[in-house]
């Protein structure tokens, strides 16, 4: 697995290095307008901050922690994440490395549920955190540290209600009351582990997930976390089989998305010593198939296993038991498929990068070639004319310079406009209106008087927010249509080949809109907005959902701002390169005309740069093949150079 993550971290190397060269040397030969170093600036942050995150979602005591072990942190010849009968991950832990900060343990603490916040809200607020140190040297004292995550504390009933972590109604939280009248939470909300793991250093990040029924209390799991996964590991314990708790979990929250895989943990319970291995075998793959047809899934697509063995047997150097825990198919299918498949969608993101830019450069070299070449001819057209003639070329330079002026002049009055449209998509797009939405919702649900009151305002929510989407998208059509007659109109006028940009779309953050909407359909419908309390159900969903479609609304956002600080670049690029090309051509001829230039040195010299130009537009398809290249590499034989 080491080696498959060096691999693609070998391939990301390569591609970044790539588009460095690229990058820099566009600079040095003022090929590269602000909307080309945005899109290339881009393309290395996705480089750079790529992630593969693996979520191991199961009910308590199905050897999530211990199957994270097996496969993640037997080097360390011990357990390092806690693994015990019963409940051990209290709260959802996250494992990643960031190089930035020293190893530690974040966490936050259980009372942040009485807020309006989501666990995302938090993220960026370090004083919300508690940070415990740890020590990489010592797996004993790491394995010290990470027994926070199993934390607990004693509360009143009033207390957990107020974080929406009891109500009376639930059986299964009806049964956690304890004769003193108190209730047993997490001490924590949510744990973020930084360790320099290897795998953790080259972009995996691991989602260990507290029990099934802690997923709706938590709603940051269903509505972030497990959906934003790469690959989800559901697992199911052997000797049970798949329970009434896993089906409705794999079915709302899980299902047949790519990169979902089922596991049938514990196997060594059906290990029967008084039965042939085949026999033993022929039982694993009866309950194989049985998970599979009530999952829906095809009978490969679920790999039995043994975490607690294959553990063992990789402390040991046991490779016979190692290979009975059947452990290392469950690997070569989980990472055969997820760094493909993130390898082909980066590719995907980086080549429509590299097309935009090279086609950007490209216009602007060719057109940097077209004026060099139209006065190279003006200058050849001088060869035996009087100074009369040449005084009457000056002139005539002069005029183009004075109407190209005049044209800057009326193009202030379309940057008006445009200035106008953009802070008039605000009114829809804007932070401020979101906020202003979510509050009244907020005061809808609160004075609802029954919880299947709360259902209008929700879906007004979801709604409103689609329908700002829908009006900003339209505002930016209209932004994009009037950049095109303006593009069109100064390329007509003065003879440049402009590239109109993009237009910009914001279907994808519908789409987002869409996708929570239908998870909190699938997690609150009408059955369970009868039988739940209303102070539980806002607790449960509503500041998540929230801080989700707020997140969806800061990335539009951005890239509205992106887009718009953008989108005269090209124009603006030409512009200025126009006007100096016609500064030069007056210089120039006027030298001439005043005889402190030879005319045939002044051609030479402008043969010399139009043969400089032909170098430049072949170092520039160099350097794009070069990219193209690195993405279309196989990352094996990088890594084996590296």
């Amino acid at each position: 697995m080491v080696h498959d993550f060096q691999q693609h971290g070998a391939w990301r190397a390569s591609v970044a290095a790539a588009l460095e060269s690229w990058r820099d040397w566009a600079r040095t030969t003022d090929l590269l307008d602000a909307a080309s170093e945005q899109r290339l600036a881009r393309a290395l942050d996705r480089l750079r901050e790529d992630k593969l995150t693996v979520a191991f979602v199961a009910e308590f005591s199905r050897g999530k922690s211990e199957l994270i072990n097996a496969i993640f942190f037997a080097d360390y010849g011990q357990r390092i994440l806690p693994s015990a009968a019963g409940r051990t991950t209290m709260c959802p832990t996250e494992l990643r490395y960031d190089s930035g900060h020293a190893p530690c343990i974040r966490l936050l603490p259980i009372d942040t549920r009485a807020r309006h916040l989501s666990t995302s809200d938090f993220r960026d607020d370090p004083g919300a955190w508690t940070e415990v140190p740890l020590d990489p040297a010592s797996p004993e004292r790491m394995h010290e540290a990470f027994r926070q995550v199993s934390m607990t504390r004693r509360v009143t009933v009033q207390e957990a209600q107020r974080y929406g972590l009891y109500d009376e109604t639930d059986p299964d939280l009806a049964v956690t009351l304890g004769e003193d009248g108190l209730v047993e939470i997490s001490q924590w909300r949510h744990a973020i582990i930084n360790f320099p793991h290897p795998l953790l250093e080259q972009g995996l990040v691991i989602l260990d997930t507290p029990g099934l029924n802690a997923i709706g209390t938590e709603p940051e799991l269903t509505l972030n976390l497990i959906p934003n996964a790469h690959a989800v590991l559901f697992i199911l314990a052997a000797e049970t089989g798949v329970t009434k708790s896993d089906i409705e979990v794999w079915r709302k929250h899980i299902g047949g998305a790519p990169g979902r895989i089922a596991v049938l943990n514990k196997i060594d319970a059906m290990w029967d010593e008084l039965k042939t291995p085949l026999e033993n075998d022929a039982e694993i793959a009866r309950q194989q198939h049985s998970a599979a047809q009530l999952l829906g899934l095809e009978a490969h697509q679920v790999f039995p296993v043994s975490a607690q063995k294959a553990l063992v047997a990789r402390i040991n150097g046991d490779t016979a038991l190692l290979e009975q825990s059947r452990i290392a198919q469950l690997e070569a299918a989980l990472f055969n498929q997820l760094i493909p498949a993130r390898q082909d969608i980066l590719r995907r993101q980086l080549q429509e990068d590299v097309d935009s830019v090279l086609a950007a450069q490209q216009a602007l070299a060719g057109s940097r070639g077209r004026s060099q070449l139209e006065q190279l001819q003006e200058l050849k057209s001088l060869r035996g004319k009087n100074r009369t003639v040449i005084a009457h070329m000056v002139k005539r330079v002069e005029l183009e310079k004075k109407e190209f002026d005049a044209s800057l002049f009326k193009l202030q009055g379309t940057r008006a406009v445009f200035t106008r449209l953009s802070t008039e998509l605000y009114t829809t797009l804007g932070m401020d209106v979101v906020e202003r939405e979510t509050a009244a919702v907020r005061t809808a649900m609160e004075a609802a008087r029954f919880a299947t009151g709360m259902r209008a305002p929700v879906r007004e929510f979801f709604d409103q927010a689609r329908a700002n989407l829908v009006q900003s998208n339209a505002k930016l059509s209209e932004i994009a249509a009037m950049m095109e007659t303006m593009y069109r109109k100064f390329s007509a006028e003065h003879g440049l080949s402009l590239a109109v940009p993009g237009a910009l779309s914001l279907d994808r953050y519908r789409k987002d809109i869409d996708e929570i909407e239908d998870i909190y359909q699938k997690q609150f419908g009408t059955a369970t907005l009868l039988i739940t309390s209303r102070g539980t159900l806002l607790q449960r969903f509503f500041d998540s959902i929230a801080s989700r479609i707020r997140h969806t609304f800061r990335l539009a956002n951005g890239e509205v701002e992106a887009w718009l600080k953008v989108a005269m670049a090209p124009l603006e690029a030409q512009i200025r390169q126009h006007r100096d090309q016609l500064r030069g051509r007056q210089a120039s001829i006027q030298r001439i005309h005043d005889a402190t230039d030879s005319l045939e040195q002044k051609i030479a010299a402008f043969e010399a740069i139009q043969g400089d130009l032909d170098e430049l537009k072949t170092r520039l398809t160099e350097l794009a093949q070069g990219v193209r290249t690195a993405l279309d590499a196989d990352p094996k034989p990088l890594e084996r150079a590296a």
